[in-house]
């Protein structure tokens, strides 16, 4: 038999079809290819992200992973998958000083080995324990917490966070302090309410006509990207003569996000309440009531400031409109933090209107800061009906800039979008 006249040719055949297989496999592995971009610094934050994983595959959670590319660097991202009609998937994107572009990478192949989640949700002592690793961030009580021996029993509580931690680890709430025992930390009672022909007051319960109170823990989760509870509180009113009546159930959402670093954390707040029974509820205009924040003992008016996203400082913020809000002040001898409130754009009243202690409150000028949406206007609630309230809370270490609090108000506001190119 003549040798073929190019005995190098079959090698050559060989060789390419291999390739041709290989370059086909890597690309089956490859199911998606995901853009992010961020128009805008976010400085110190990593921004949350989600996207429909149905619409992008229905292999199961166990079967994908999300890698970050970077030039020839491809890196796997923490994700964690929420289930409900469709699953979704979330994941931070890196934060960044300048505007940037993040793609990503939707891949067969299992997630990273399981570890215990970083962000964790506890069941302790009464509460509901937020941690990122072993750093505990917020608490929510759900047990009843009573005030000191001799105060009015009216004034004991159930359903807020305290303490709500700075990133370094200091309390950045107060609850029950002797100017106001019915002050409780970071909490949402209502002022000025008209329910089945009474005014009803669920914010000074020490004056007997209403509560809020906890209900039913609903679900907590905990993750690579996020931890999250949802609770069931009772708003409940005193009628005079009559027995007590729940007028409205509120159902709280809170989704604490993996700290991108060691100097800051976001966490996001929900509130949906509905009628409990047949009769409508009118929040009344009042000048406080809503989403309240008592702050640590340890500010005043010479070691804290207040600014807001309409150039208002604590001088003359209170009863103006914000989008949000930057607290900060001293924390123990050489260190400062403190929180930015940001509010949602589909929010009643929004921009919110400021309830802020003035400066010379106590006489030391304690601090208190509120989103109050119905302090210029009533707010009616009719049965059948689900109404909600969406806010975000950036905790934070170090000194929080005006461009910062608004990086962190316009990815709130404006969550990234997620481009496909399918494989």
């Amino acid at each position: 038999m003549l040798a073929p006249p190019y005995p190098w040719l079959p090698r050559l055949a060989c060789a390419l079809v291999l390739l041709g297989l290989a370059s086909l496999g890597a690309r089956a592995q490859q199911l998606a290819t995901l853009t992010v971009a961020l128009p805008r610094p976010t400085g110190s934050l990593a921004v949350p992200v989600s996207t429909s994983l149905d619409a992008l595959t229905l292999l199961p959670d166990s079967a994908v992973r999300l890698v970050e590319v970077r030039g020839k660097t491809r890196t796997v991202v923490p994700t964690q998958i929420e289930h409900g009609r469709e699953r979704v998937l979330h994941w931070l994107a890196a934060a960044s000083t300048t505007p940037a572009t993040h793609t990503y990478e939707l891949r067969l192949g299992p997630p990273p080995r399981p570890t215990p989640p970083p962000m964790q949700v506890a069941d302790e002592q009464g509460a509901l324990l937020v941690r990122a690793g072993a750093r505990p961030l917020l608490r929510y009580n759900y047990r009843t917490v009573y005030p000191p021996a001799g105060i009015d029993t009216a004034f004991k509580r159930s359903g807020f966070i305290h303490p709500l931690w700075s990133p370094h680890g200091q309390e950045l709430t107060r609850i029950q302090a002797p100017d106001h025992y019915h002050h409780f930390g970071l909490w949402n009672p209502w002022t000025h309410v008209l329910f089945e022909g009474d005014t009803v007051d669920f914010w000074n319960i020490g004056d007997h006509k209403g509560t809020v109170r906890f209900a039913n823990v609903l679900a907590t989760t905990s993750g690579a990207v996020y931890g999250e509870y949802q609770v069931l509180q009772n708003h409940v009113a005193f009628p005079k003569g009559r027995p007590e009546r729940t007028a409205l159930h509120e159902v709280q959402t809170v989704r604490v996000y993996q700290p991108a670093g060691p100097d800051s954390y976001l966490a996001d707040l929900t509130i949906q309440l509905n009628c409990a029974t047949a009769s409508p509820v009118q929040l009344l205009a009042y000048r406080y009531g809503g989403l309240g924040w008592r702050a640590t003992a340890q500010w005043n008016k010479q070691n804290s400031e207040v600014l807001t996203s309409a150039g208002k400082t604590r001088h003359d913020a209170d009863g103006t409109t914000a989008r949000w809000c930057v607290v900060q002040g001293q924390l123990g001898p050489a260190d400062y933090g403190g929180v930015v409130l940001l509010s949602y754009p589909t929010n009643y009243n929004h921009p919110e209107p400021l309830r802020i202690w003035p400066e010379d409150q106590n006489g030391r000028g304690d601090v208190f800061a509120s989103f109050s949406p119905t302090k210029t206007k009533a707010w009616p609630l009719a049965p059948g009906q689900t109404y909600a309230l969406h806010y975000r809370l950036l905790v934070f270490n170090g000194h929080c800039t005006k461009a910062q609090a608004e990086s962190a108000w316009y990815y709130f506001a404006h969550p990234p979008r997620v481009l496909v190119n399918r494989q």
